[in-house]
């Protein structure tokens, strides 16, 4: 859930914590000439031990965990440190609690010089192995789940990381060139052909200068940029989502979400050495385009068919300038895809990303004689700043109004991909659907829950809802979809659960803790936990749907509850509330759906993809013999060709815009376009077409409709 950053007056206990922190930070522990460093430290700590949702002591634990995660934030892929190394840095490993206790950076100060050394070694490492071919013909294997990967015993050992990892790299190129080359002389027997010796030597000559460009980008980053590896392992360890925000991070955060589009509607966010995909913007060049996904991981940015520029260890900053562009131009994206650990060249022509496409927005739709509306709620959308701009609770309340006056009998509302945002509007949208009560309980730190209500008597709807929802619905998303479930009030079809955020984060700028010229960022800090009106959190397990349907991620790993450290699920007292009562034959429709899924081929075809999907996932070897690697390369193509046609798929439905909106599209050719595709995504969706024959079967208790009018 994201919230606005200032400190706000409802959390009484931070102010005063305000308050002495600045006083003992500019007065007493931390002298005007104190070290930059110690003094972000000392005030995280106070920040993080008062105000953290969870209390958690900082002892020989937090310390192992700090430990480890700053090593491997340095060193992902294991490339610099050796395990004589990890011996001599070990003896911090029970001692940096101590030293957080006392503002003391020995351990980073000692894990950073070697790393330093390790970087300057790097370049010969790999300016030496590229220097000569590489032997393809042996038979060798790359494990690439570094994770699970022992750091290498002694120099040697870690030389030949560097070249296994150099060698798959120059195999990847090579694969790829053979294949354009025969796809040329397909196209053009007479093309010039190139052997294997010179792919080669072209290949590794591109790796090199792949190398010589991160290395000289990772040679520009200072002090501050490593030290915020630093921190984030120390604030990562009282959850996943509490991070520290250097203040570059925090100016781009500060900005309207318009703001973060840069170009192909994508927010982007680092983690450690790379750029990965945060969220897409509905409506947006990528988006559209289809095949860009949260949490892929951008690994290389071409402009249109120049040579890819690896931006693996560059700034966010730097990189999203490479990404950005002017409408109309191409960008090619090389992309780890977070699905299978593929490497994908994705195309994306830049566009300018229309704030219109983030909005509400609905289609009309009839099936078996009803009228049926179809609503889009990207996201819960608010602006504090201006009372009077537009939010989705009230458009949301007007959509259906309208979708009332075209004599729709039923309503799906779509939230796949739904990441969240305001929770005052979710509690407004719930409230369109029943007549007043309890919506979501919101809980501090060693507090009694706080029940939040809808108080206004007024139900918009009183018809057949279903709630659309996927592995990507989250926070806001959940609030409401769990309240309308724990009312009754909706069938809540999609992925087998909703993503399970039910935290909530306050941006805190630590200059407002301190009087200190140069801006020192922010803390992103978890300060309250959400339940649902049953008594449940939504953290964790999130909203498990009432209809699940096989999608691409059923089997995956996605997900808080695939976080490291992050909070459990519990539950508080039930709020007191009564379900609707709205439906006469809620367990009949539901039965039916999932026997018509069950029987479905197309439901079944991609069941099994999602199984393949997981396979590919945990495969993490690669052979490094070139003819084993085509094969398996080949193989694996083979087997992907009977999932070619796992999404096609189109129904004989025809989806229109609703009447109020004619004139715009008469005026507007590009809002005319963008209904016309949208409208078509819509007719060949299989989960819309589900959705709508649940919603043709719904039938209300007239018991419910008699209490809601009266």
């Amino acid at each position: 859930m994201k919230t606005k950053y200032q400190i706000t007056t409802f959390l009484i206990a931070l102010t005063l914590l305000f308050n002495s922190l600045q006083l003992k930070a500019t007065n007493t522990i931390i002298e005007p000439d104190s070290d930059k460093d110690k003094l972000i430290i000392y005030i995280l700590r106070n920040i993080l031990t008062r105000s953290h949702y969870v209390v958690k002591d900082i002892n020989d634990d937090f310390s192992e965990y700090v430990y480890n995660e700053f090593i491997n934030g340095l060193d992902p892929n294991k490339r610099y440190f050796t395990q004589d190394d990890l011996k001599e840095f070990s003896k911090y490993k029970y001692k940096i609690d101590d030293q957080l206790l006392n503002e003391d950076i020995s351990f980073y100060n000692l894990v950073y010089s070697r790393f330093q050394s390790k970087i300057k070694n790097a370049k010969s490492y790999y300016g030496g192995l590229l220097a000569q071919s590489f032997n393809f013909r042996k038979n060798e294997n790359i494990d690439v789940d570094y994770e699970k990967m022992p750091f290498a015993k002694n120099e040697n050992e870690l030389i030949d990381y560097w070249r296994k990892q150099l060698k798959l790299s120059t195999l990847a190129r090579i694969q790829s060139k053979t294949e354009k080359q025969n796809a040329a002389l397909e196209k053009d027997p007479k093309t010039k052909v190139k052997s294997f010796k010179e792919l080669e030597k072209e290949s590794r000559l591109e790796v090199l200068k792949s190398m010589d460009e991160l290395y000289y980008r990772i040679e520009e980053l200072e002090n501050d940029d490593w030290f915020s590896t630093f921190l984030n392992s120390v604030v990562g360890a009282f959850d996943p989502h509490s991070t520290y925000m250097p203040a570059n991070i925090k100016e781009r955060f500060d900005q309207d979400m318009s703001g973060k589009l840069e170009g192909i509607g994508a927010r982007l966010v680092q983690k450690g050495v790379f750029t990965h995909v945060y969220e897409l913007v509905s409506g947006g060049p990528a988006w559209k385009q289809g095949e860009l996904e949260p949490e892929d991981i951008i690994l290389e940015v071409a402009q249109g068919n120049e040579e890819p520029l690896d931006i693996v260890g560059m700034r966010l900053d730097d990189a999203i300038k490479f990404i950005k562009g002017k409408k109309g131009t191409e960008v090619r994206l090389t992309v780890k895809k977070k699905l299978d650990g593929s490497t994908k060249v994705i195309s994306i022509i830049r566009d300018v990303v229309e704030l219109e496409e983030t909005f509400v927005k609905s289609s009309i739709v009839e099936k078996d004689g009803k009228k049926f509306g179809v609503i889009d709620l990207p996201k819960f959308y608010i602006s504090f700043d201006d009372e009077n701009y537009r939010d989705s609770a009230k458009d949301m309340e007007q959509e259906i109004e309208r979708l009332k006056g075209e004599g729709v009998t039923g309503l799906i509302i779509d939230l796949r991909n739904n990441g969240g945002g305001s929770l005052k509007t979710a509690i407004e949208i719930s409230g369109l659907f029943i007549d007043k009560g309890p919506i979501v309980q919101v809980k501090y730190r060693d507090q009694d829950p706080i029940i939040k209500e809808d108080v206004d008597p007024k139900v918009q709807w009183d018809g057949s809802v279903v709630l659309l929802v996927n592995e990507f619905s989250a926070s806001a998303s959940e609030i409401f979809a769990a309240a309308m479930q724990d009312y009754g009030r909706a069938v809540v079809m999609g992925g087998n659960q909703t993503y399970g955020k039910g935290t909530v984060q306050s941006v805190l700028p630590i200059n407002q803790f301190t009087k200190f010229d140069e801006d020192l960022g922010a803390i992103k800090m978890t300060i309250q936990k959400f339940y649902r009106i049953n008594g449940g959190t939504t953290q964790i397990e999130g909203v498990y749907s009432d209809i699940a349907m096989p999608n691409k991620y059923s089997y995956m790993k996605f997900g808080e509850r695939d976080l490291e450290g992050a909070l459990p699920w519990d539950k508080v007292k039930r709020a007191n509330y009564n379900q609707t009562n709205s439906y006469q034959n809620f367990a009949d429709v539901i039965s039916n759906s999932k026997k018509r899924i069950a029987e479905n081929k197309k439901f079944n075809l991609i069941n099994e993809y999602a199984k393949w999907l997981k396979e590919n996932q945990d495969d993490t070897v690669f052979s490094l013999n070139y003819k084993s690697f085509a094969e398996e390369k080949s193989n694996q193509e083979k087997e992907v060709e009977k999932f070619d046609t796992v999404f096609d798929y189109t129904s004989n439905l025809t989806f229109t815009s609703p009447t109020y909106e004619l004139p715009s599209l008469k005026e507007d050719p590009v809002l005319a376009d963008k209904r016309v595709a949208w409208h078509k995504s819509l007719s060949q969706d299989i989960y819309i077409s589900e959705a709508l024959n649940v919603l043709s079967e719904l039938k209300m208790n007239n018991t419910y409709n008699a209490i809601v009018k009266h």
